[in-house]
């Protein structure tokens, strides 16, 4: 007998239950054993395969699981499955397989199969196997070395795999990348052989990139020596939630930033309006001072809109501060807004804010003055430069104390009082067409005028000493005094500049003063030589005298000319100020002084 026949002889008197399969999946060969236990001839055999000699279920577990697994690692060890005679009775069995290849690792030959024979208890494991699989939960169980044995069909359903595509593989292989990083085989044999993980975050791809976020938790099998054989592997989708937590957790943090920058610009602002008012203190007893002072008293208490008019450098900042400093508003916040540095195109947001995405370059919100200044006093310096196409904006606000940012379509509330400055005449503007009436009449529901220092003659000497003392204390200079001498310098000068102009000259003193007595010589020293004083030199000649009413005359005369000149234009290049060499606001006022409308008057100087 030629050995080949032998060991066909010995497989098929083996008493095992044994197949042989050729690389197509077919039946080759079978054992007497397994012929009589099935029902089949070798014929009928060789026409079939596994699966077509299976139960639905195992036949799919076949396709699905053990054939990719067979592929991969060449053998599989008590697979359960299902054959059925050919009578239809369903035999349940444990599949030992092993599959042969070429010489050079290459494709499979044939494949070999060893069925055993199971009782009731393996029939209720088998089972609880298919529950397994079915089960709603994503579940997969891996072997000591991280390979895929099986896998739930929601566990497929949730990452897009087939089941054939899955099972053999190392777990890792679905994973993201930061899980993957973490790791490496050892580690992952590590964690395996610890037997147990609870929660423990793991992060998966799906098939189409997607990032599925889970904690897993995993319970073992282990050998007689205590080796884990297999893990079991419960994973807990919590995508959505870890979705949720981090975007609420970003909206608190926004929420606290923007509550944070709130503060701290109120606080900014709260600072910039004290530092620019001297720490909200009004100085003086002149007259003219406390007529104003009584107006303020009358009107602190209400909610009435303020208009405060006066010359550039009088103190109307301070005003609306001790306005503010003695409402019912106190102790909310007074928020300035400089209406003459903002950008055109910027007002809009600057008053009411925007959204992020709004316009080019919101790349975030970003609160507006009146939120600011909600339940205080929003105090509107220069209201005269808010351009003409925005007033009608800030009038409705004003009346319906309602408004929208910029880019949003939600109307918001806000309770403000408002101060509104000046240096300009309103009533001559609204004649002209650059302010409108209605917002005009809204803001100066209670007028206040300041007067300049020119009117406050008996105020000059105790704002000087002011001055001088806080000078002293913010230069770190020892204490100066005022003489007697440099008192009346002091009062023989009108203060075009007003407040600003005695403060500037009181602090370039101290600067200039190196010993204990104050150089107000040296810091007046291009106010001397300007003549600006107001009583003649007594070695002047009479015949160089001139009378008030020949200075006035001159003043006009000269101020016409320049207007003149400049096409009625008063500030810019070339403009009627530039000419004379005056700051617009000082010539404007000057106009104002001398009764000088601007188109009339120059019209008839050209005529």
């Amino acid at each position: 007998m030629l050995i080949a026949d032998r060991y066909q002889w010995l497989f098929r008197k083996s008493p095992a239950l044994s197949v042989s399969l050729n690389q197509d999946g077919y039946f080759l060969d079978a054992s007497d054993a397994w012929l009589t236990r099935f029902g089949y001839s070798r014929d009928e055999l060789t026409a079939l395969r596994p699966q077509d000699v299976s139960s639905p279920e195992s036949a799919r577990s076949i396709v699905e699981a053990y054939m990719p697994l067979l592929r991969r690692v060449g053998r599989l060890t008590d697979v359960p499955v299902e054959l059925l005679t050919k009578t239809g009775d369903a035999v349940a069995c444990l599949a030992n397989v092993v599959a042969e290849r070429e010489e050079d690792g290459g494709d499979h030959v044939r494949t070999v199969a060893v069925y055993t024979e199971l009782g009731a208890e393996t029939h209720n494991e088998q089972h609880y196997r298919d529950i397994y699989r079915d089960t709603p939960a994503m579940l997969h169980t891996v072997d000591s070395r991280g390979r895929i044995v099986y896998v739930s069909d929601r566990w497929l359903t949730k990452l897009g795999y087939r089941r054939e595509e899955v099972i053999g593989r190392n777990i890792t292989d679905f994973m993201a990348d930061d899980s993957r990083r973490s790791l490496d085989q050892r580690a992952l044999v590590d964690i395996i052989a610890q037997g147990e993980l609870d929660n423990a975050p793991r992060n998966y791809l799906t098939k189409d990139g997607e990032k599925i976020e889970a904690l897993v938790s995993a319970r073992a099998d282990r050998d007689e020596d205590g080796q884990v054989t297999t893990l079991y592997v419960a994973l807990k989708d919590v995508t959505k939630r870890n979705r949720a937590e981090r975007q609420l957790r970003a909206a608190f943090e926004e929420n606290a930033r923007l509550r944070e920058e709130l503060e701290r610009e109120r606080d900014y602002l709260r600072e910039e309006v004290q530092v620019s008012m001297n720490f909200g203190r009004i100085i003086g007893e002149s007259q003219a001072l406390k007529k104003m002072l009584a107006r303020l008293e009358a009107v602190a208490q209400t909610s009435a809109s303020v208009l405060i008019q006066g010359e550039s450098g009088v103190g109307k900042e301070l005003v609306a501060h001790v306005i503010h400093a003695r409402s019912p508003r106190a102790n909310g916040p007074l928020v300035k807004v400089n209406c003459a540095s903002i950008p055109h195109e910027l007002f809009e947001s600057e008053f009411f804010g925007h959204v992020k995405g709004a316009f080019t370059g919101a790349y975030r919100d970003r609160i507006g003055r009146f939120q600011l200044a909600d339940g205080g006093t929003l105090f509107l310096d220069e209201i005269s430069e808010i351009p003409i196409e925005l007033q009608g904006k800030l009038l409705r606000v004003l009346q319906e104390s309602q408004y929208e940012r910029v880019g949003d379509d939600t109307t918001l509330s806000v309770d403000v009082r408002v101060v509104a400055a000046t240096n300009r005449d309103l009533e001559e503007l609204v004649e002209q067409g650059g302010f409108r009436e209605d917002l005009y009449y809204r803001l100066s529901v209670f007028p206040i005028e300041v007067p300049p220092l020119r009117e406050r003659g008996e105020d000059i000497v105790q704002l000087a000493s002011h001055f001088l003392e806080k000078a002293c204390i913010d230069f770190g200079h020892r204490p100066l005094t005022l003489s007697r001498q440099q008192v009346g310098l002091l009062s023989k000068y009108d203060w075009p500049g007003n407040i600003r102009e005695l403060k500037n000259v009181i602090e370039r003193g101290v600067i200039l003063s190196q010993g204990k007595v104050l150089r107000l010589d040296l810091a007046m020293a291009d106010i001397l030589r300007s003549s600006r004083l107001r009583e003649s030199k007594p070695d002047r000649v009479q015949s160089q005298l001139m009378t008030e009413q020949d200075l006035v005359a001159l003043q006009k005369e000269n101020l016409l000319a320049a207007l003149s000149l400049s096409n009625g234009r008063v500030s810019g290049p070339e403009g009627a100020a530039q000419l004379i060499g005056l700051k617009p606001s000082t010539f404007t006022d000057r106009m104002k002084k001398l009764g000088i409308g601007r188109k009339r008057e120059t019209r008839s100087a050209t005529a």
